[in-house]
C-alpha cells in the first residue's frame, strides 16, 4: 500500500496549502454530517423538545472533548516539527507517547463526565421539560468520549506527517454509518433521542479503529519497535507542555460556551432549539476556517522544525486571503437563506423565524471569527502555548460578561445572546492578531 507523506518545507506554499486542506475541508465536512444527523433526523422525527436536548449537551461535551483533544493536538504539533527536522524515529517514539496519553486522559475524563452529567445540566438551568432526554443522551457522549479521542489522536498523527487523506476516507465511512444507524434507531426501533446517542457511539468506536488499523498496516511512521515504544518523558513533557495549554484554551472556551447556554435557557424551549439550529450551522461555516487553521498548523509546524521562518510567514499571508475570500462568499449566502437553512432542522415557525434572524447577526462578525483561526493555525504550528491558553481566557471573559450584559437591555433581549457571539469573536480575532504580531518580530530577529 502507498504511504502517504507530504514534505510542506518545499514547494508552492498555497499549493500545498491547497493539496492538505482539500481533504480535510471535505472530511471536516463529513464530520459535521453527526451532528446534523442527529439534529435533522431527531428535529424532523421527534420535534423542537428533542433537538432542545441534544443542543443542551453541546457545550458540556464539547468541553470535556476538548480537554482530550487539546493533548491529540499538542502531540500533532509535536510529530510535525520533528518531521520537519527529518527524525523519522523520534516521530515514531512522538506517536506512541501521544497514545499513552490519549488512552489515559479520556478514561478519566469520561468517567468523571458520565457521573456528573446531571449535576451539570441542573447547574446550566437546562428547562425540566428537556432534562430527563439530555441526561440521557449526554452520558452516551461521555461513554463515546475515548472512542472519538482514538480516532482524533490516529488522525492528528497522521495529519502531522502531511497525511490529510487517510482519515477522510474513515471519517466518510463513519458518517454514512452513523447516519443509517441514526434511522434505524430513532425511525425504526423508536430510541428517540438516546438512539441517535447510541448510533453516534458505535461509529465513533469503528472508524477510529479501522483508522488505526489501516495506519498500522500501510504507513511506516505507525511501524513501531520495542524502542520506539519506551516511554521518552521529555518527548511526553514536550507534548504535554503544548498540550496542556491546548486543553485550556478549549475546555476555557466550552466552559464560556456553557456560561451562554445558562443564558439561553433562560429564555426557554424555543430560544433553546434556536441556539441549537443555530449553533449547527455555525459549526458548518467554521468548517473551511478550521480546516484552514489545520493546514496552516502543519505546514507551519514543518517548516519551524526546518528552520524556515519566511516561508512559514508567506504561507500564513495566502492563507489569511484565502480566508478572506470564502468570508465575502458566505455573507450574503446566510443574509438571503437564513429561513430556508433553519427549516432545515425544525418545523415550529416559531424557532425558524428566531434562528433565522440570529444568523443573520452573527455572519456580520464571520471575518473575526476566520482571523481567530487563521492566527491560531500559525501560532499552534510554532508551539506558541501562551496564545492558547490567552486566547481561550479572552473568550471566557468575554462569555461571561457581554451576554449577560445584553440580554438584560430591554429593546436587545435575547438577541443578546446572538450580538455576543459575534463581539467575542471580534475581541478574540483582535487579541490573536496582536499577539502574531509579537511573535512574528521574535522569530525574526
Amino acid at each position: 500500500m502507498k504511504e502517504n507523506t507530504l514534505n510542506m518545507t518545499e514547494g508552492n506554499p498555497v499549493r500545498l496549502i491547497l493539496i492538505f486542506s482539500v481533504p480535510m475541508l471535505v472530511g471536516n465536512i463529513f464530520q459535521q454530517l453527526y451532528n446534523l444527523a442527529d439534529s435533522v433526523i431527531v428535529g424532523q422525527l421527534i420535534g423542537a423538545d428533542a433537538l432542545a436536548a441534544i443542543g443542551s449537551t453541546g457545550s458540556i461535551t464539547f468541553f470535556f472533548f476538548a480537554i482530550c483533544n487539546g493533548f491529540g493536538a499538542g502531540g500533532g504539533i509535536v510529530a510535525s516539527q520533528s518531521f520537519g527536522e527529518g527524525d523519522k524515529e523520534k516521530v515514531k517514539n512522538c506517536i506512541a507517547n501521544v497514545a499513552y496519553l490519549m488512552f489515559l486522559v479520556p478514561a478519566v475524563i469520561g468517567t468523571i463526565a458520565f457521573f456528573t452529567a446531571g449535576q451539570i445540566l441542573v447547574l446550566l438551568n437546562t428547562p425540566e421539560s428537556i432534562l430527563p432526554v439530555a441526561k440521557s443522551y449526554m452520558r452516551i457522549m461521555c461513554l463515546s468520549i475515548i472512542f472519538v479521542s482514538l480516532y482524533n489522536f490516529v488522525s492528528s498523527m497522521l495529519r502531522a506527517i502531511g497525511d490529510s487523506k487517510t482519515p477522510l476516507y474513515f471519517l466518510i465511512f463513519s458518517c454514512f454509518l452513523n447516519v443509517g444507524l441514526d434511522i434505524l434507531f430513532v425511525l425504526y426501533f423508536n430510541m428517540g433521542v438516546f438512539g441517535a446517542g447510541v448510533a453516534t457511539l458505535i461509529s465513533q468506536l469503528i472508524s477510529g479503529a479501522l483508522c488505526l488499523i489501516y495506519a498500522i498496516k500501510s504507513n511506516s511512521y505507525f511501524k513501531l519497535s520495542r524502542q520506539n515504544l519506551r516511554v521518552n518523558f521529555l518527548l511526553m513533557w514536550k507534548c504535554i507542555k503544548i498540550g496542556i495549554p491546548l486543553s485550556l484554551q478549549f475546555s476555557l472556551i466550552a466552559i464560556s460556551c456553557m456560561a451562554l447556554q445558562r443564558v439561553v435557557n433562560s429564555f426557554g424551549a424555543v430560544a433553546v432549539a434556536a441556539f441549537a439550529a443555530t449553533s449547527r450551522v455555525e459549526q458548518i461555516i467554521h468548517m473551511p476556517y478550521q480546516t484552514l487553521s489545520a493546514a496552516l498548523s502543519t505546514y507551519c509546524g514543518q517548516n519551524f522544525g526546518a528552520k524556515k521562518y519566511d516561508r512559514m510567514i508567506n504561507g500564513y499571508r495566502k492563507a489569511m486571503l484565502m480566508m478572506a475570500t470564502f468570508t465575502i462568499c458566505m455573507i450574503p449566502v446566510v443574509q438571503i437563506f437564513g429561513h430556508g437553512i433553519i427549516r432545515m432542522f425544525v418545523k415550529e415557525t416559531s424557532v425558524i423565524e428566531m434562528g433565522a434572524n440570529a444568523i443573520k447577526i452573527t455572519s456580520l462578525f464571520y471575518i473575526f471569527l476566520g482571523m481567530i483561526y487563521t492566527v491560531r493555525g500559525i501560532l499552534n504550528g510554532m508551539g506558541d502555548s501562551f496564545f492558547a491558553m490567552f486566547n481561550g481566557i479572552v473568550e471566557v471573559i468575554g462569555r461571561f460578561t457581554v451576554p449577560f450584559i445584553l440580554v438584560a437591555i430591554p429593546v436587545i433581549g435575547v438577541w443578546g445572546i446572538w450580538w455576543s457571539l459575534g463581539l467575542v469573536w471580534f475581541m478574540a480575532g483582535t487579541t490573536a492578531w496582536w499577539r502574531y504580531l509579537y511573535m512574528k518580530k521574535k522569530i525574526l530577529k
